[in-house]
């Protein structure tokens, strides 16, 4: 008796995607939480994104004259051919704009933080948020919060003072931001600075590096981490985020401006989201979060991200997700570069420094690829043929880890390879680690005796080296 199914059987082409989530996973509704609403006395979105609009405004109109002006093909490229903002740029915006070139540099970094302009390599463009300025009250509002995100990357942090400190105070003012929204008015600096240095003292805490008991006398030496002065750092923290339009300082006080009150509470609520998960997520490591998001529907998963990524800095936490992509398990490869998506601009350095890495390079590049603004459907294109089918086989390793038989016989679909030989010989020849067992638990799985001899055949011949 033959198979029904031809040995040689054709593959339904389909555009091979990353896992996004565990397919065993019984995705049941939750009663959904009510829309939240932001406190009392706080502007509706239309006039938020009017505010933002008015503290962009120089932002946007030099992006919007590097899209005129430095766009690809066209002669107003500077001399170099790079479309970069070289010292030769920054002079002829500032003839054309009416302004000094510090102002244009200022504007121009302020546009790439709030997303209105992107850098790829040595080459620039208008960011979506961009195009939809005009229109699109929501996305007015991603960027002023993008630029919120980042603003201790908007005014320089002092020279003189430890990394490790610095890193401290950005880490806790999350804290005193808070506070200062809860307060719904002017803060003494003073009441601030008791905030910041119980926080910093707690995070010294949790890394166990607070000192306990009597110390034996050491000789002088520069003063660590500990021991530098949190007043000059939280000075610096206030001039920063009132330099991107989140509060105002002065007079030995600080204040939320509307929208910084806004994008306070916006974080918090994400907080709320995460704590009420049942895993918890947001109080754990990013291979535990990600864990628990594979239960999670696509849209619920995002919303787990976002608050997970709102509850620390960006950078942490992108080094975090990448480390476990680089773990062994397939699924959470996928799902770190998922959350990478969530992060957006920001990531896009780390995600960058990774794409010579093997086991990170076929996500890493789709990633990019969407990023540059390459449509999700079309974004395989960038892989070679051996790049996709190492992602073949990443996909079916967590399809086999953590899912079900069914999916893994459907998951063959996905494919670039048009027949099952094919496959089979292109799968051999990209040495996944992981090679043997999907080919085993694809054999085991599939249900055609003649297709399912072929497939043990070919991960026996993995396994011996034939």
């Amino acid at each position: 008796m033959t198979s029904r199914i031809p040995r040689d059987s054709r593959l339904r082409l389909v555009r091979p995607r990353p896992l996004a989530a565990a397919p065993g996973a019984v995705n049941q509704r939750r009663p959904r939480r009510p829309a939240p609403r932001p406190p009392e006395g706080t502007p509706a979105p239309a006039e938020l994104a009017r505010m933002a609009r008015s503290g962009l405004a120089g932002a946007a109109r030099v992006a919007r004259w590097a899209d005129a002006a430095l766009g690809p093909g066209r002669d107003g490229a500077t001399d170099d051919g790079k479309a970069t903002l070289s010292a030769a740029t920054a002079e002829r915006a500032a003839g054309d704009l009416g302004l000094t070139p510090g102002q244009v540099r200022a504007d121009w970094d302020t546009a790439r933080l709030a997303g209105l302009v992107e850098v790829h390599g040595d080459s620039a463009r208008p960011g979506w948020r961009l195009r939809a300025w005009n229109r699109d009250d929501s996305a007015v509002l991603r960027g002023w919060v993008a630029l919120f995100d980042a603003w201790s990357l908007a005014h320089p942090e002092p020279a003189d003072h430890e990394p490790a400190a610095v890193a401290e105070v950005v880490s806790a003012m999350p804290q005193v931001l808070s506070f200062l929204q809860l307060s719904a008015g002017p803060v003494p600096v003073e009441q601030l600075l008791d905030l910041l240095q119980q926080r910093v003292t707690e995070l010294r805490t949790e890394r166990c590096e607070v000192p306990y008991g009597p110390r034996p006398a050491e000789p002088a030496e520069p003063a660590p981490a500990e021991d530098t002065p949190l007043a000059p750092l939280l000075d610096w923290a206030l001039h920063a985020l009132a330099s991107v339009g989140a509060l105002t300082y002065g007079d030995g006080q600080a204040t939320l401006t509307p929208l910084g009150s806004w994008a306070v509470w916006v974080k918090l609520e994400q907080i709320c989201v995460a704590a009420q998960s049942p895993a918890g997520n947001i109080e754990q490591a990013a291979e535990d979060m990600l864990r628990g998001c594979a239960q999670l529907r696509p849209n619920a998963a995002r919303a787990e991200y976002r608050a997970w990524l709102a509850a620390r800095p960006v950078g942490s936490a992108v080094s975090q997700l990448i480390e476990a992509a680089r773990g062994e398990d397939a699924l959470l490869r996928g799902l770190a570069f998922e959350a990478l998506r969530v992060v957006g601009a920001p990531a896009e350095p780390d995600v960058r420094a990774v794409v010579d890495e093997p086991a990170l390079r076929p996500y890493a590049l789709l990633w990019l690829a969407e990023h540059d603004g390459i449509d999700p459907e079309d974004a395989h294109e960038v892989l070679t043929r051996d790049e996709a089918t190492w992602l073949w086989v990443d996909t079916a390793a967590a399809v086999a880890d953590h899912g079900e038989a069914p999916m893994l016989v459907r998951h063959l679909e996905s494919a670039v390879q048009p027949t099952v030989p094919a496959l089979l010989d292109e799968v051999r020849a990209v040495g996944h680690p992981r090679t043997v067992q999907v080919l085993v638990a694809l054999a085991a799985a599939h249900p055609d005796p003649a297709l399912a001899k072929a497939v043990r055949r070919a991960a026996f011949q993995v396994h011996t080296g034939g």
